[in-house]
């Protein structure tokens, strides 16, 4: 790799700095990476051999865990490697900047960074600040700091705003601000409160100006109950697993979607995209607030993974690994101490702890890296980043650089946490540069003594990566531009100039600019375009004119946020709905999708043709479906009857559509109205017969259903239904039919009570099916399962696979009744036990029933469970095996697929077993037989009690304000509304289950490793 470096200005601070007496950090340590590269040989050779079987406590792994010495900031700029083309600068460091966590501009050009230097467990000690640096020969560089707020506990976030500066310290949200000129901030008042400091890496973070001229927040995993000060706790807003954003004048605020860790931006368009530790590139869809009307459909989670390569990809790492972590992981391995054992059993080399998730928009870079996406790995000393390929709605990230990262260092304390696009248009790098970054509570107590979770508290850098030939830009004072000035910036290249310019203009709230505006909005760039209507609204000064101007606007995407804008406009507004009607056949698919969410907001005669259309045209995305539905609400009924008028005989529309239809007929349903609920089932009178059809029909046949329709209709809507569950018992039945079709039918009976279909499905657990088919219909099986069935299940359990058990599981331990039945057939012999997972034991031990819990509590306390390292050990001679990829489908195909998907084949529920398979045929077998020793927080297997006793289990896909939808095996998943939960449990273990070893043999591992690595 070719380094192009750049060495500038060292500032007086720097001189002094590299001159003092590092004490324990000597320079003579750091001249190379030839000493770190000896302790990583040191750990590793003194971890040859059996791991201490003792417990940790008993252990001192002081030899093992040498300390990793500091580097100058001009040596570890020194250490940086950065992709050809581009070099690196530092512009500050040490003692300028100590621990920065994010970094701001002001419109005076004053740079002002957030220093956590509390961080990771030093909070109440008031350590951390607010500084300013000043560049005052404007070259570039910092020459000079001022502390302009101290005593912050955890500040993590900041956004200039009318002189003063926003300030994130949860749990409170501060507006500070220096009203005499001293550049130190003396007036200060908490504007927002609530935010939980629950988790040091979850905190609120990532201030970002929005095109609506409000300020947005990450909020963060740790969420909180948000309130502003003048209002009772009783009022505050619950905002776990969203973000959120205040209006900086009222400080009203709304949640939005996101709830990601730690980074958030937008594009230049206005798209949102977030990361988390292990999930490191994620797209927000769609904005909560358009769910809100009720409807049955099931919304997919706003929030997107669109890494290419995965949300735990494979990083390039040029750093050695920390002595700490390759101890920490060769511990868990050896089951020493706990937590997961990521990468299956690598130290590093894929994402841990991905953060600060920035697409670049400045204008210093080609125009060609307009699309790109930024993310740091703290944990890996490295810049990631991703090309944004269109993929439909959903943007689809491409890593750009193969077999390498766009920055990696040497120097294990560089902590690239966030990133910022500024004045110059370069990309700004924002290193909190420390010794250990790692979560406190992650460092076993025997690792953590030996460490020190301060070093590094009095460094920090920052940085600027710009292509080869850049010159700096001067960076001038935006808060002397006059009005015209800022309107002429919001044609600007650069997205500070732009942001800074709306920001001022909405401050400052001079209409004098309105002409200007408004004729930036007929000649200016799509850009310019876009933030000149956004100015005008936040000046309260937008007309219907201008929306209806930029709705016929060439540029789709200046087009979109016209018909966002639209929703301020009523229903009256009649050039403004006809302008909204006339886009329903837009070329861009961007454009129909917001326009069906915002179509919401203009009730009319032809509304729900018009979400028809835009409906049909691309009904198999679900983005457009979940655009369309939650604009449905008022009048589901004629939605429905103008998609009923597609479905054709055989042609699969309403087999691939049933979602929609189901979640319509239920909503149709809930109104009562007879004149809707009598021509829609009259509609579907005239179709015929079809097994696709029963689960539509039966969202019509609840409660007093008959006299809501004509008793003629209710006859023939019998005879629909009959005829419907004959043909999908016969094809249920068949053998001569496939198992995906014959599932189909299953489903398609769900809730069904009928002999004929108790019968099929008997002769199916009875029988030779496939275990594809037997595990469907287990997962099928009525929590009102007849006695017999219940018995069959229990016989037959110790013949069935894990996959089939887990299954069962599913049925006879979903409501008390079947317990019961559980419970006679082990004091009767039939099984035992250790026939069940102790998690469904775990489960019962939370009963309210006495004797439920009691006797769940006992058999806990006897379980017996296989080592996983006993049985990993019995397995290892297959790594040396060379198996049969064709035999190896097989195997994959029928163990396997339920939960995993290699190319066509199978169910993508679980993890990637080929992004195992990057790391190995050990990785592999560690893997299949021990699932709960690498358990990525996304693949948790979450239990759901209902307030009258069901039980569901699986991985937790989406949840909103009113529902929360499991996934397991086969992709079945369960949504149940929150208002039947009663409690939610993570298991902590995996969804996949243990003891394959029962049905997998070591030949057949072989075979399976074999076709899992046939393309490496």
């Amino acid at each position: 790799m070719h380094n192009q470096l750049a060495i500038v200005k060292a500032n007086a601070g720097t001189r002094r700095f590299l001159s003092c007496d590092f004490g324990r950090f000597p320079i003579a340590l750091l001249s190379g990476i030839s000493s770190t590269l000896l302790w990583t040989i040191v750990v590793e050779l003194t971890l040859v051999g059996a791991v201490p079987s003792v417990p940790a406590s008993a252990e001192d792994y002081s030899g093992s865990l040498p300390r990793i010495e500091a580097t100058s900031p001009v040596g570890s700029l020194e250490k940086l490697a950065v992709v050809d083309g581009y070099r690196v600068e530092l512009i500050a460091s040490e003692p300028l900047v100590n621990s920065p966590v994010a970094a701001e501009w002001s419109a005076t050009g004053e740079l002002f960074v957030c220093e956590m230097r509390g961080y990771s467990e030093d909070r109440d000690d008031g350590l951390s600040r607010i500084s300013r640096l000043i560049d005052e020969d404007d070259d570039g560089v910092y020459d000079h700091s001022t502390v302009y707020a101290d005593g912050l506990l955890w500040p993590t976030a900041i956004l200039p705003y009318r002189g003063g500066l926003f300030v994130g310290d949860a749990p409170n949200l501060w507006y500070m601000k220096d009203t005499d000129g001293d550049g130190v901030a003396d007036q200060k008042a908490v504007v927002l409160t609530g935010f939980s400091v629950s988790n040091v890496q979850g905190l609120m973070n990532s201030f970002r100006w929005g095109l609506d001229n409000r300020i947005h927040v990450a909020v963060g995993t740790s969420g909180g109950k948000v309130r502003r000060p003048d209002q009772p706790e009783s009022e505050a807003v619950s905002v776990r697993g969203f973000d959120l954003a205040f209006d900086p004048e009222t400080f009203q605020f709304s949640r939005t979607s996101g709830g990601a860790q730690h980074g958030m931006c937008f594009d230049d368009w206005g798209r949102k995209f977030v990361c988390s530790n292990s999930d490191h590139l994620q797209q927000v869809m769609y904005e909560d607030r358009y769910l809100g009307s009720g409807a049955s459909f099931v919304a997919p989670a706003a929030r997107l993974s669109i890494a290419a390569d995965g949300p735990q990809a494979e990083v390039f790492r040029r750093s050695p690994v920390e002595p700490w972590r390759i101890l920490r992981t060769k511990l868990r391995v050896a089951g020493v101490v706990g937590g997961p054992v990521e990468g299956g059993g690598r130290a590093a080399g894929y994402f841990t702890g991905a953060t600060g998730a920035t697409i670049y928009r400045g204008d210093a870079w080609p125009e060609s890296e307009s699309a790109t996406a930024v993310i740091g790995d703290v944990g890996s000393n490295l810049i990631h980043r991703k090309r944004l390929v269109g993929n439909g709605v959903p943007f689809q990230g491409q890593r750009i650089d193969q077999g390498k990262e766009f920055v990696a260092s040497t120097d294990n304390w560089f902590r690239p946490a966030q990133f910022a696009c500024g004045p110059d248009g370069a990309l700004t790098v924002i290193d909190v540069y420390r010794e250990v970054i790692e979560h406190p509570k992650s460092l076993p107590p025997d690792i953590k003594r030996h460490l020190d979770l301060t070093a590094g508290r009095d460094r920090g850098r920052l940085y600027r990566i710009v292509p080869v030939d850049y010159r700096h830009r001067k960076t001038g004072d935006l808060s002397k531009a006059g009005g015209a000035e800022l309107v002429a910036l919001l044609n600007h290249p650069n997205a500070w100039h732009r942001e800074t310019a709306s920001r001022l203009i909405f401050e400052r709230q001079d209409r004098s600019v309105v002409p200007s505006l408004r004729q930036l909005l007929r000649d200016g760039t799509p850009l310019g375009r876009m933030h000149a209507m956004y100015a005008l609204d936040g000046l309260g000064e937008l007309k219907a004119g201008d929306v209806v101007s930029r709705l016929a606007d060439q540029h789709p995407q200046v087009t979109r946020h016209a018909i966002r804008l639209a929703e301020g406009f009523s229903v009256s507004d009649q050039d403004v709905v006809s302008a909204l009607e006339s886009l329903v056949n837009h070329p861009s698919l961007e454009v129909r999708y917001q326009l069906a969410f915002s179509l919401s907001k203009f009730p009319g005669p032809k509304q729900m043709m018009l979400l028809a259309s835009i409906l049909v045209r691309d009904i198999e995305n679900r983005w457009v479906q979940t655009a369309v539905m939650s604009s449905a609400g008022r009048e589901p009924d004629r939605l429905m009857q103008h998609l009923i008028g597609r479905i054709g005989v055989g042609d699969g529309f309403l087999v691939r559509n049933q979602a929609i239809f189901v979640a319509l007929a239920k909503d149709i349903r809930k109104t009562n109205a007879r004149r809707a609920i009598e021509s829609v089932v009259q509609r579907l009178n005239s179709i015929g017969g079809q097994p696709a059809l029963l689960p539509v029909i039966e969202q019509f046949r609840t409660g007093d259903w008959r006299t809501l329709v004509r008793e003629a209709t209710a006859e023939q809507f019998d005879r629909l239904r009959e005829h419907s569950i004959r043909i999908a018992i016969d094809q249920y039945a068949s053998d001569k039919l496939s198992d995906a079709d014959r599932i189909a039918a299953l489903r398609n009976l769900g809730g069904i009570v009928d002999d004929r279909l108790t019968l099929a499905t008997m002769e199916v657990l009875q029988g030779d099916e496939s275990l594809t088919l037997t595990a469907a219909t287990l997962r099928s099986i009525d929590r009102q399962a007849s006695i017999p069935m219940l018995e069959t299940i229990l016989s037959r359990l110790r013949q069935w696979s894990p996959r089939l058990r887990n299954a069962a599981c599913e049925v006879l331990f979903s409501n008390p009744t079947h317990v019961s039945v559980v419970f006679e057939a082990i004091d009767e012999g039939i099984c035992d036990s250790e026939d069940f997972p102790i998690t469904q034991w775990q489960r019962l031990a939370e009963s309210k029933d006495d004797r439920t819990r009691e006797r769940a509590e006992k058999v806990i306390g006897q379980f017996r469970s296989t080592s996983r390292d006993s049985v990993i050990e019995q397995y290892r001679s297959v790594l040396a095996k060379t198996g049969s990829v064709k035999r190896g489908e097989v195997v994959f195909r029928d163990q396997c697929a339920g939960c995993h998907q290699v190319g066509a084949m199978g169910h993508a529920v679980g993890p990637s077993l080929m992004a195992a398979a990057t790391r190995g045929a050990e990785s592999i077998l560690t893997n299949v037989l021990d699932p709960n020793r690498e358990v990525n927080p996304q693949y948790r297997n979450y239990v759901v009690l209902t307030v009258d006793g069901r039980t569901f289990s699986g991985m937790i896909v989406a949840e909103n304000s009113s529902s929360v939808t499991l996934r397991a095996a086969e992709s079945v998943e369960s949504t149940v509304p929150r208002s039947e939960i009663e409690w939610i449990r993570d298991s902590g273990v995996s969804i996949m289950p243990e003891g394959l070893e029962k049905v997998i043999t070591p030949d057949k591992m072989a075979d399976l490793i074999a076709y899992l690595l046939k393309d490496r």
